[in-house]
């Protein structure tokens, strides 16, 4: 005979007498308080456990405004980064055979160039409200109108911002970026790569060449996001600004730079300074300066920036051990058909002897161009009034002389004899260190 079927709450219920016994133990009072009682432990549980929330991915914003990587990433952000005038389609022949190089030595690489149309929306965008919040750098960069000054920014900022790698546009990649740590060197030991540009120490007293004599490149070079020599470079260049438009007596839109005042400002001197500055406020034995890179002949990482020879991506200067871009050692390639800005910062030239760059750093020819110039210093206002005037007929003449050449049976012309310059006393010589 089967059992019968009994109810819960029958008292020959197993659950029935259970129920019982735990209603005849606990008060009818504080029965009823028990839902409230385990309401309140649930609220207590969830205010513990409030951080839950905030394991929830933020916005990419959110995670910059904090000024930390919306990405955490063991490596180098596998992005090559370019600025030109015009976006990639209508890049003209030399653009888009330099550009060309970047993906195709680097397939894995994600690719962008900003523009003179986009490159404000990036600055908005990465360092306004919804970014770093940084309003004095995003007035700082609406105002400059010298396009070299935010050519050197922007790369700057981009690297802060997203790190990668940047080159300038008429640079060419003569091997793959994956080739620039050595295997010697570990990945997640290093967060910046460079190289020598400019080794000529001894030119350091110089009065035009010294303070652009040594140098690291920054046409080309690689960092991770947030670098600390990026944020440096923007805020220095910011505060540089400012200074020269008071000096000036003008708004930062409105200043005059000479060519040398932007090298030193913005360009590879501005880039060397704040390197230098990163090195030595992490290292532990003093102060890093050009002598731990004079004369390297193979990379070495310092304060965690991996410097390379000047060969890696500098090669062929004809200067400062350069060598040349078919050696292996040689990363990249310079062509220099973009870099037209010096016509709008001229260098110092001489009416007479020109500039004293178009010596390439040769020691004896620089030389000779301070004797030359230490001499007309010498003459008197009405002397190198003379001076000029005689450099200019002669400049004249040689082209005339050029003309009358390309004519067939043409006598030659003839110029009347300068009276030289005298050279100066050899205390006034360039002295070499």
């Amino acid at each position: 005979m089967s059992s019968p079927i009994m109810s819960p709450l029958s008292p020959l219920s197993p659950t029935g007498s259970k129920a019982n016994f735990f209603r005849n133990r606990v008060p009818t009072q504080l029965r009823r308080c028990i839902p409230l009682y385990i309401a309140c432990v649930c609220l207590v549980l969830l205010l513990l456990n409030v951080d839950l929330v905030g394991s929830v991915p933020k916005p990419v914003h959110l995670s910059k405004r904090n000024g930390r990587s919306s990405t955490t990433t063991r490596g180098f952000p596998k992005k090559i980064w370019q600025s030109w005038k015009v976006a990639p389609f209508s890049f003209e022949g030399e653009q888009i055979l330099t550009a060309r190089t970047w993906t195709d030595k680097n397939p894995g690489f994600r690719y962008e160039v900003l523009t003179d149309t986009n490159d404000m929306e990036y600055v908005e965008e990465h360092y306004g409200p919804d970014g770093f919040d940084r309003p004095d750098i995003v007035d700082v960069y609406r105002h400059v109108n010298a396009t070299i000054i935010k050519a050197d920014l922007l790369r700057y900022m981009i690297m802060y911002a997203e790190g990668g790698v940047y080159a300038d546009i008429d640079v060419e990649d003569l091997r793959p970026i994956s080739r620039w740590i050595p295997e010697r060197y570990k990945e997640e030991d290093i967060d910046l790569v460079i190289g020598v540009e400019i080794d000529q120490p001894h030119f350091k007293d110089h009065p035009i060449l010294g303070k652009k004599s040594m140098s690291f490149c920054q046409w080309t070079f690689m960092s991770r996001p947030r670098h600390p020599v990026m944020l440096k470079l923007v805020e220095n260049i910011m505060a540089w600004l400012t200074d020269v438009a008071k000096t000036q007596g003008v708004s930062i839109s409105e200043i005059k730079l000479d060519f040398d005042e932007v090298i030193s400002g913005t360009g590879p001197s501005a880039f060397t300074k704040a390197v230098l500055e990163v090195m030595s406020s992490r290292s532990r034995s003093g102060a890093i300066t050009w002598d731990d890179f004079h004369d390297i002949d193979e990379s070495k990482v310092v304060s965690g920036i991996l410097v390379r020879d000047v060969e890696s991506y500098a090669a062929g200067q004809g200067h400062s051990d350069s060598g040349n871009h078919n050696s292996r050692g040689a990363l990249v390639k310079h062509h220099y058909h973009a870099s037209n800005w010096p016509s709008r910062h001229p260098r110092f030239r001489h009416p007479i002897f020109g500039e004293v760059e178009r010596c390439n750093w040769n020691i004896e020819c620089v030389m000779k161009w301070d004797q030359d110039i230490a001499a007309f210093n010498a003459l008197s206002p009405e002397e190198q009034k003379q001076k000029i005037e005689e450099h200019e007929n002669l400049q004249k003449f040689q082209v005339q002389q050029k003309q009358a050449e390309q004519k067939p049976g043409a006598l030659p012309l003839q110029f009347p004899p300068q009276i030289a310059i005298q050279p100066p006393a050899p205390q006034q010589e360039l002295k070499l260190k």
